[in-house]
């Protein structure tokens, strides 16, 4: 599924994430920036050490911050690192908002054209699928109808289910393109 906001795209994929060619991805991070599990952990496999390397020495960073390091061995050439709330820890809703919104800006502070996301704290973080896309959307919309270099935000949602409660929600924030 693929919409005009202004001057980009925002399209919703279903796949791996770390076979994205888009300039940048998104790893759904943790405030210590270790890459261990989910979409970390395969970004660590894939990209190799190097990302972990940097990962260190911008460590830690905040709950709906993130940082920007090279991508190692994949086919992207940045890793943006957001940091997602964990469900229970209060504020979820604003923090992966602010995860968003921080991730776009910092790929248009970089000159980056195209980034990609995962749902980020869906997975072991536990935060809800669809407040998750909901969310995220809603910043993502709201920041590309504003003044920005990026030409395309995709996200690549892991399964089938992911990607329709994307589409989903994406149907109901842009009626226009049902």
């Amino acid at each position: 599924m693929k919409v005009r906001i202004a001057d980009s795209i925002l399209e919703l994929l279903q796949g791996d994430i770390t076979e994205m060619t888009t300039e940048a991805i998104v790893n759904a991070a943790n405030a210590q920036l270790i890459l261990g599990a989910g979409v970390a952990g395969a970004i660590r496999k894939k990209g190799g050490p190097k990302i972990q390397e940097e990962c260190y020495k911008k460590a830690p960073t905040f709950v709906g911050g993130a940082v920007i390091t090279t991508a190692g061995n994949l086919k992207a050439k940045y890793v943006i690192h957001a940091v997602g709330p964990r469900m229970g820890e209060g504020n979820e809703d604003e923090k992966l908002k602010n995860a968003t919104l921080n991730s776009l800006k910092l790929a248009d502070g970089n000159a980056v054209k195209s980034i990609s996301f995962p749902a980020v704290s869906t997975g072991v973080f536990g935060f809800p699928l669809e407040r998750c896309a909901e969310i995220m959307l809603a910043t993502t919309i709201d920041y590309l109808k504003g003044r920005t270099r990026l030409e395309k935000v995709a996200f690549c949602l892991f399964d089938h289910r992911a990607y329709e409660i994307f589409a989903d929600q994406l149907s109901r924030q842009m009626p226009e393109y049902r």
